[in-house]
């Protein structure tokens, strides 16, 4: 790996941490020694992306990347042409709804709406969602070109759960499954207990550039309801395709950059 993606690399795992963290911790985390990740964090410092604490010496997350990110939503507004749709969806549903955006090679979290419901699923934005174990992940890969899943198929997977699929041949059942009903369905797939239906949001040449979830209890959810809100989920990934593609943004080449 580069010296660039080493340091990206060490970004990318603050970013995930709950809290922060001195430089034994983090190097441990990177794998690194800590001369090399003490270079990294006094660059990363410097241009803002990662910021240390005056007393206790512990780093987190700095405020460049939420410029970056907001230079990019005023240019490629995805987000927020989404969330109307997805509270929408979160209040219609009561259950909840998730967006995720394709980049890097990655489905990764980028805006939640909890479920008013004292019993619900907690999502966090900024997770990675793997592709075999989410609704996220199957309803994207079951619209993406053939080789991406595929390739993602030969790939070792992990079984989060008993019910995880693990097998190509039942990985490949379940995407035609998907593109045939618009929507995917994962049953206790990355969690025990939860049930998650999600749609892609999709480029006019048809290429996923990420997808709207729904999950819930499954306690609470039968045959009947999960399709209702596979329906549902369907119809809102849809809206905001209309609604960013409306704007002539030039996505499908971002999509493609991105992925």
């Amino acid at each position: 790996m580069s010296t660039i993606g080493k340091a990206l690399g060490l970004l990318d795992a603050i970013s995930r941490l709950d809290r922060e963290h001195g430089l034994s911790d983090i190097a441990r985390l990177c794998a690194l020694d800590k001369a090399t990740t003490r270079r990294f964090l006094v660059e990363l410092e410097r241009h803002g992306f990662v910021e240390q604490d005056a007393e206790t010496r512990k780093y987190r997350i700095g405020a460049e990347p939420v410029r970056l990110a907001r230079i990019r939503e005023a240019r490629f507004p995805f987000l927020s042409l989404a969330v109307p749709v997805l509270r929408d969806l979160a209040a219609a549903s009561t259950e909840t709804v998730h967006l995720a955006e394709y980049s890097a090679g990655r489905l990764s979290n980028i805006h939640v709406e909890m479920s008013p419901r004292a019993h619900c699923v907690t999502v966090d934005v900024g997770s990675v969602l793997p592709f075999h174990a989410t609704a996220s992940g199957l309803a994207f890969l079951a619209f993406s070109p053939a080789g991406l899943a595929e390739q993602m198929l030969a790939e070792p997977l992990q079984a989060f759960t008993r019910y995880t699929l693990t097998r190509a041949p039942d990985l490949r059942a379940m995407l035609a499954e998907t593109a045939e009903r618009g929507f995917s369905i994962s049953r206790q797939g990355l969690e025990a207990g939860v049930v998650s239906t999600a749609a892609p949001v999709r480029a006019p040449d048809g290429t996923p550039i990420g997808t709207v979830a729904i999950a819930a209890p499954l306690v609470r959810v039968n045959a009947v309801r999960i399709l209702e809100l596979g329906q549902q989920v369907a119809e809102a990934a849809g809206q905001i395709s209309d609604a960013f593609f409306g704007l002539g943004q030039p996505a499908p080449t971002l999509s493609r950059k991105a992925g």
